[in-house]
């Protein structure tokens, strides 16, 4: 990767791979993108940043001739539970972005990685150790937008030979970004809460398993899989990763060694709680260990210490 173009940076992922990219690779060869310039964002002031539409092709291929970009990581999305809210909204944004992806790829031969998502699963799906290969009949606008985008970045790879790669992303955990529009969210509020005012109320409910992982691992995920050999992938689009599972309860339990007198109680979202209840409790990463030698480095009590770390200060500089 020499030039990176991310797309939907100003996203819960985006704003952090910005930020790491930038790092990595040189302020100078990563162009953040997104709907809207904000100058009170790091993504905006700290390094390049373009106004992108994903759902105009024209912009998309100024900017990557502009900067001769090699390599889109594609982020711009509509989230589950805001889809099911504006499902004609979401696939527009969700197909017809990533299918403008895909064609500017094809034509100025790019490496593309765009995240799939747990969500591509559903309630037929086997819930316990989901396999890397398996049924996915998911319940969701999003989960099928998902599902489509899987094929069609296996497609572009078959057909046109577009270095298409990707993951299933579990819920996320993150210090940087506080998300909006997803079902996993709950699991981010959830610390601001427990600092601020030692109660939260969860709009999942006790019981309710989902996979999860902390953001350091999410964004390692994305470098790592862009710099894998290719010759050893077999699934490209997309890759089962995970680092933990936890229902609301095991969370809540794990914030209260750092902050005894936390307490918890629940208003249950029924929108929110029929999808969490259709995605697997827990995913078979194997195949991505085997293929290009994925390993998480935070567990579910790494991941509690580090986040209350940082959002202590955080919130004490707000």
């Amino acid at each position: 990767m020499k030039k990176i173009l991310i797309t939907g940076s100003m996203g819960q992922i985006g704003t952090a791979i910005a930020a790491h990219l930038r790092d990595l690779y040189g302020t100078e060869n990563v162009i953040a993108s997104g709907l809207h310039m904000r100058m009170d964002s790091p993504v905006c002031t700290e390094g390049i940043f373009e106004i992108v539409d994903v759902t105009n092709p024209d912009q998309l291929a100024k900017v990557a001739a502009k900067y001769r970009v090699d390599t889109v990581i594609h982020l711009a999305a509509l989230l589950s539970a805001r889809g099911e809210e504006k499902p004609q909204l979401l696939w527009n944004i969700n197909m017809n972005g990533l299918y403008n992806v895909l064609e500017l790829a094809r034509d100025l031969n790019l490496k593309v990685f765009t995240p799939s998502s747990i969500a591509a699963f559903g309630p037929t799906t086997p819930p316990d150790m989901t396999p890397q290969d398996t049924i996915q009949r998911p319940s969701t606008i999003y989960g099928v937008s998902k599902v489509a985008g899987e094929l069609l970045c296996d497609y572009y790879f078959k057909r046109y030979g577009v270095d298409t790669r990707g993951v299933r992303y579990p819920g996320l955990i993150s210090s940087e970004k506080v998300p909006s529009g997803g079902t996993t969210d709950y699991a981010v509020h959830i610390f601001y809460e427990a600092i601020k005012t030692g109660h939260f109320t969860s709009n999942i409910a006790a019981g309710t398993f989902m996979d999860m992982m902390y953001m350091p691992d999410a964004l390692n995920a994305i470098v790592d899989l862009l710099e894998a050999d290719p010759d050893r992938l077999i699934h490209r689009n997309a890759f089962n990763i995970t680092a933990m599972s936890f229902d609301p309860e095991i969370i809540k339990k794990a914030i209260q060694k750092h902050i005894p007198n936390f307490s918890m109680d629940y208003k249950v979202d029924p929108i929110k709680q029929k999808i969490a209840e259709s995605w697997p409790n827990t995913l078979d990463d194997s195949a991505a260990r085997q293929e290009w030698d994925w390993s998480p480095k935070y567990d579910l009590d790494a991941m509690v210490e580090d986040m209350i770390a940082k959002l202590r200060i955080k919130l004490q500089k707000s």
